[in-house]
């Protein structure tokens, strides 16, 4: 045998192993992928639609919410307790996955639980409330929430409970549950999930589950105070969703409405409800193409948008968190806030400052009475 050729016979072999290791490298990763894939297809499930939410009304609790009288409505979206000042989230751009570790968790809960005490407020809409999730090191957000409250009737509506993500690769965000805690200082007597129209393509794995928390509340005169706790898309790449979510709960106040019922809808609508924030807030967010103008002509006769901002006060309820907050260059806007019936009177509303300490959300209010005097 030739030299030139017993030299080749060795190289030949040495190229057929590399490309056999690199053959097998792109099936085992073709083959994770797929089973991952699988995975997230088989484990996903909504949650059931029209269920009923247990309550927990203290035996101590007030009856028949009181017609005329001021009262005050709290809401937030405590970004599961892991949104400090410096926190930067993925899906918004930034780095972090999850809380800083469970004792940041734990400590933020206890300061969210306080300013909530701090407002004095005879209704809470809490919107992100973490338990058992991966993301929070398995913390009960509602456990904190309820010992802070115990004299408040209490139900938790879960939004979502999701199946093991694995990105960032770093710091998987992992498998988490979360939902709707409602607190008030009057007898809740019925509390209802409702599921809300989401993407059905692979978009639903990372914006999850969507829902809304429909409770009554007798008041004076034997009607009701029909409540709506809600958490609206923010991820979708369908942009009408949000707008098919929100003909879906039009259809249900306006019914309401017609009963001669009175409708609070609150929460993080995601959605710009001022109409211009950037404007307003002095940094601009075209490239935020989620923060689209809410649509006031589609509200139902009879019913009012209530935006908690005041141009002197100049206060937004969110920040953008894909990076560490800062008052000069952050993109803030106006998400939370509420939808009235037109027998309820609105005597004030606004956002409090917090400057995001605790979430990237502020809590907003309104102080509001139930009218006496309606047809």
């Amino acid at each position: 045998m030739a030299r030139g050729k017993r030299e080749k016979e060795p190289k030949k072999r040495t190229l057929r192993r590399i490309l056999k290791v690199i053959l097998i490298i792109i099936i085992i990763a073709v083959l994770a992928v797929g089973g991952y894939v699988g995975y997230m297809y088989v484990t996903y499930d909504r949650i059931e639609d029209n269920m009923e939410t247990e309550i927990d009304n203290p035996t101590t609790i007030k009856t028949n919410i009181p017609l005329d009288k001021k009262l005050q409505i709290t809401s937030w979206n405590i970004g599961f307790a892991a949104y400090l000042q410096d926190y930067s989230f993925f899906m918004d751009g930034g780095k972090e996955s999850r809380a800083r570790s469970e004792e940041s968790v734990i400590e933020n809960m206890d300061n969210i639980a306080e300013a909530l005490q701090d407002q004095d407020s005879d209704l809470y809409l809490i919107q992100e409330v973490d338990y058992d999730s991966t993301r929070t090191y398995k913390v009960d957000q509602r456990k904190i929430l309820r010992d802070a409250f115990g004299g408040y009737s209490y139900t938790f509506a879960q939004n979502y409970n999701s199946s093991y993500i694995l990105y960032p690769f770093n710091s998987p965000h992992g498998a988490n549950k979360a939902g709707l805690v409602t607190l008030c200082d009057y007898k809740i007597s019925t509390s209802i999930r409702r599921s809300l129209p989401i993407q059905t393509n692979i978009a639903k794995f990372m914006d999850l589950d969507r829902c809304y928390d429909i409770m009554r509340i007798p008041a004076e005169g034997g009607r009701d105070l029909v409540l709506i706790n809600l958490h609206l898309s923010a991820y979708t790449t369908d942009p009408t969703i949000a707008d098919k979510q929100l003909d879906m709960i039009y259809e249900e106040i306006a019914q309401e409405r017609m009963k001669g019922n009175y409708v609070i809808c609150g929460g993080d609508f995601n959605k710009d409800l001022i109409g211009d924030c950037g404007a307003c807030f002095g940094v601009k967010g075209e490239e935020q193409s989620w923060c689209k103008p809410f649509k006031r002509e589609n509200l139902p006769d009879g019913f009012s948008l209530i935006v908690p901002y005041d141009k002197k006060e100049n206060i937004p309820s969110n920040r953008v968190a894909d990076a560490p907050y800062d008052p000069k260059t952050t993109f803030c806007t106006t998400l939370d806030g509420f939808i009235v019936s037109d027998n309820v009177e609105v005597v004030k509303t606004g956002t409090v400052q917090y400057e995001f300490k605790y979430s990237d959300h502020n809590p907003v209010n309104m102080s509001f009475k139930l009218k006496s005097d309606i047809k």
